[in-house]
């Protein structure tokens, strides 16, 4: 049983076969430094509860031997459930999820980053994201002329 305390001070306890599966920890266990408790200082409890469930989901979808195991079909469908989040969720769990180097999880994050961008204008986009356009008129006048094929 591997221990981690997020930056909030919340503990979490979860099988070594889970743990692995957030390669900074894995890493760490590997190098001898989880004797103990592991500080996550970089995640908030919140954020860390949900990597483990995703963690813990997609280890037991591996697990083809176990009666519980999931189809790939399930497990996608599971996916498509857990990344309805709202934007400061999905953007922290992007954050720990680059910070554990947990590859899949990652993968998953930005794909729906860039499926909510898809298709949009600048505009859209600025909105979507809550973004200021620091550009006063003339300046995006000339960056759309410098960049004509990115706006056809």
């Amino acid at each position: 049983m591997i221990t981690l305390r997020s930056s909030d001070g919340e503990t979490f306890d979860l099988d070594e076969v889970v743990a692995v599966e957030l390669q900074t920890i894995k890493n760490m266990m590997e190098d001898g430094c989880a004797e103990s408790v592991i500080p996550v200082p970089n995640v908030e409890g919140k954020i860390l509860a949900k990597v483990i469930e995703y963690c813990k989901k997609h280890v037991k979808s591996t697990a083809k031997a176990e009666e519980h195991a999931l189809s790939d079909a399930d497990l996608k469908a599971w996916d498509s459930d857990f990344i309805k989040l709202d934007q400061a969720t999905l953007f922290d769990l992007i954050m720990a999820a680059n910070y554990l180097d947990i590859k899949s999880l990652l993968d998953l994050l930005c794909q729906t980053v860039a499926n909510m961008i898809k298709g949009k204008s600048p505009e859209e986009i600025r909105q979507i994201f809550n973004i200021k356009n620091d550009f006063t008129p003339e300046e995006e006048q000339e960056i759309r002329r410098e960049n004509q094929w990115a706006f056809q």
